[in-house]
């Protein structure tokens, strides 16, 4: 067995005997239902080598993890105008906050908050909408199967009232140009994709390899992109939580509220986790502390030196 593989089992095994596990995102109505007691992890190194463990092959909502994906598509087909309408500064606020929106005239502070990820779906919804996110994903992962969960996207559009409003308030500043009626169903169903921590390991492989293809080297984007789509990750992953994520784990990483987190470790590896119970904050209480376990055994921390 190699270090890796021994480190990751090794922190299953932890996490397995843990008793604090948060509480798992009841708001949503088919999410409260989750069992808090899985736990999944999934490695994918910079060989293509596969380490899991636990529940790694058990598909669970991603949620917003979805951003990164969604942020990739705009990028591609719209370019820079992304950033006309979404800033790239972390929000110091909760995920679904209105506060900053209505200090800075509707446009919201980066892609990773929720009025952020709006602003960015409205850009999608009126060329490809869902299916370009779903195939976007795929062929990250190389996995036809990945697919959305009609249940939690139903769940989501019968109580995301607070989404709704931020659109609306958005769309009151021209921030959103569609009908908000159009986005909504492509946010709802984006959060709803349904992956195991394998599947999105593996789907994080680019990110890994500076934007190029795992397997053909071709660029999937551009280097200069990769580079800025980590550095959002590491300083508005995480919500309000982002930066003390930094300071715990120091990998960019981008977590949903169905308790996954993907992370990367430039060069080295794509990393997922999973597990329900979430922090005050929303984020995967224990997936936190196994990449903090992971990051400090491995050495992966970004701002350790190169040996």
């Amino acid at each position: 067995m190699s270090d890796l593989a021994a480190t990751i089992a090794a922190i299953a095994a932890a996490m397995a005997r843990e008793t604090t596990r948060g509480a798992v995102a009841g708001y949503i109505p088919e999410l409260a239902h989750v069992d808090p007691r899985h736990f999944g992890i999934a490695v994918v190194d910079a060989e293509g080598r596969e380490h899991v463990a636990g529940d790694a092959d058990l598909p669970f909502s991603i949620q917003s993890i979805s951003k990164v994906f969604a942020l990739v598509e705009a990028l591609a087909a719209h370019g820079d105008r992304v950033w006309a309408r979404v800033g790239r500064e972390p929000s110091g606020s909760a995920f679904n906050s209105i506060v900053q929106l209505e200090a800075e005239a509707g446009r919201p502070r980066n892609p990773f908050i929720n009025a952020g990820a709006l602003a960015v779906t409205d850009l999608i919804a009126g060329s490809g909408g869902t299916p370009a996110i779903l195939r976007r994903v795929r062929d990250l992962a190389g996995d036809p199967t990945i697919a959305v969960d009609a249940a939690v996207a139903a769940s989501e559009a019968a109580t995301g009232f607070r989404n709704a409003a931020l659109a609306n308030y958005m769309k009151s500043f021209g921030v959103i140009d569609g009908p908000v009626e159009r986005t909504l169903p492509v946010y709802f169903e984006q959060c709803a994709i349904a992956m195991s921590c394998r599947q999105l390991a593996r789907a994080g492989r680019f990110l890994m390899h500076g934007g190029r293809c795992p397997t053909s080297g071709a660029p999937l984007v551009s280097a200069e992109r990769a580079r800025r789509l980590l550095a959002l990750m590491l300083t508005c992953g995480h919500y309000d939580a982002s930066g003390e994520f930094a300071f715990q784990v120091g990998l960019p990483g981008k977590s949903g509220v169905g308790g996954g987190i993907l992370a990367i470790a430039p060069g080295r590896a794509s990393i997922a986790v999973w597990s329900p119970g979430l922090s005050k904050q929303g984020n995967s209480l224990l997936g936190t502390r196994a990449l903090e376990l992971l990051a400090h055994a491995m050495m992966w921390n970004v701002f350790n030196p190169d040996e």
